[in-house]
């Protein structure tokens, strides 16, 4: 269409100057050179204008011309408008459509019906599994339970985070620095050949976000959650649990607040129910024991900050917090670096008991506690 528009454009120039330019043709050396030079005409108008009748330069023709580059315009300038304008595409395909349809049309052969939706299940296996998680988050499922820990070896450098006697068709959480928990399915998890898959490879953590603890076991187990701010509450695994993997929020944290090491309260873990705990206690990074009945906490469906678990004092900070029965065994750092931990029976807990939120009772450890966990 562009080319035809040039060619007439170039023949109507032709026309307003037809004596000069029989002139030009019949006396110029070269009358193509000579015709661009004093028409400004391109290559291809004066090529045209040399192949041509004359005749066809005529009055009549000029009419012509004139019609024909009209109605090319108009073509032009539409479809210039279509190809500039989404909202003149769009009419133009409704316009062509509804005309083809009308053209075209004829009654459905195909049946169309609402059916359900397909969905693809691969089942599981229910069987015992032990999943081994590194300190630098490395991540391998082992058939069977009863492992020794020290059976398992680890890439130079990296060591065990924890053991987690479960099921196949149990879930893994990972708890970020974030407060958002991961969830992966144990069937996912790679064998215990080798050191295993890092768990950054089976979620989508954000940038900046490092993950801190882990737990393995079913979605009726309960979680006790606490943070270095001294608030905690209860929670199911089930509630954590997400098809997304980018996570799911779920603990709320302030400024400088960091997730502690969660706390297995209820549930079954493998194919043993594990005891329900009746009691919290709570070590402060300051030494200081607080213990008070599981039942003075709430249990949290969609996460939160929860209650006050125990009353820090000025710089200190919850070490950690342990739903038990009869112990808990504290961890820490003691003089030159050495790594301590002490376990505390029953009776000691007993002589740090209080209502939830008071200060609690200070310890003589001789080490400053950084994690607390159930014994039993």
């Amino acid at each position: 269409m562009l080319e035809r528009i040039h060619i007439l454009e170039g023949r109507q120039i032709v026309l307003l100057n037809i004596d000069e330019v029989i002139a030009i043709i019949r006396q110029a050396d070269e009358p193509k050179a000579a015709l661009i030079a004093r028409f400004n005409l391109s290559d291809r108008q004066a090529e045209d204008i040399l192949e041509i009748r004359l005749r066809q330069l005529a009055r009549l023709e000029a009419i012509k011309i004139e019609q024909e580059l009209k109605e090319l315009r108009e073509s032009q300038g539409k479809l210039e408008d279509i190809l500039n304008n989404p909202g003149s595409l769009r009419r133009t395909m409704v316009k062509e459509i509804e005309q083809d349809a009308k053209t075209f049309a004829d009654a459905r052969r195909t049946l169309i019906q609402a059916e359900k939706k397909a969905v693809a299940e691969v089942k599981v296996v229910d069987e015992p599994v032990t999943v081994v998680v590194s300190e630098k988050g490395w991540v391998r499922a082992r058939t069977g339970h009863g492992h020794e820990a020290s059976s398992f070896a680890f890439k130079a450098g990296d060591g065990l985070y924890g053991t987690f006697e479960c099921r196949t068709v149990d879930t893994l959480l990972a708890f970020g620095s974030n407060g958002r928990v991961y969830s992966v399915a144990v069937s996912l998890l790679p064998g215990a050949r080798g050191d295993g898959q890092p768990v950054t490879t089976l979620i989508e953590l954000e940038a900046g976000t490092q993950l801190l603890h882990y737990f393995a076991g079913p979605a009726n187990a309960t979680l006790l959650l606490s943070n270095s701010g001294g608030y905690g509450f209860l929670a199911a695994v089930e509630n954590m649990v997400s098809r997304q993997k980018g996570g799911k929020a779920f603990l709320t944290l302030g400024e400088g607040e960091a997730v502690c090491v969660p706390s297995h309260a209820a549930g079954t873990t493998g194919s043993k129910p594990v005891l329900p705990a009746t009691h919290v206690a709570c070590a402060s990074t300051g030494g200081r024991i607080l213990t008070f009945e599981i039942t003075e906490l709430k249990t949290m469906a969609n996460g939160g900050r929860g209650l006050m678990l125990i009353d820090l004092e000025d710089k200190d900070q919850l070490a950690g917090a342990a739903a038990y029965t009869r112990s808990i065994r504290l961890d820490g750092i003691g003089r030159g670096g050495k790594v301590r931990d002490e376990t505390l029976e029953i009776r000691s807990l007993n002589n740090a008991r209080a209502a939830r939120g008071r200060k609690g009772k200070a310890a003589d450890l001789g080490f400053k506690p950084n994690a607390v966990t159930r014994v039993e």
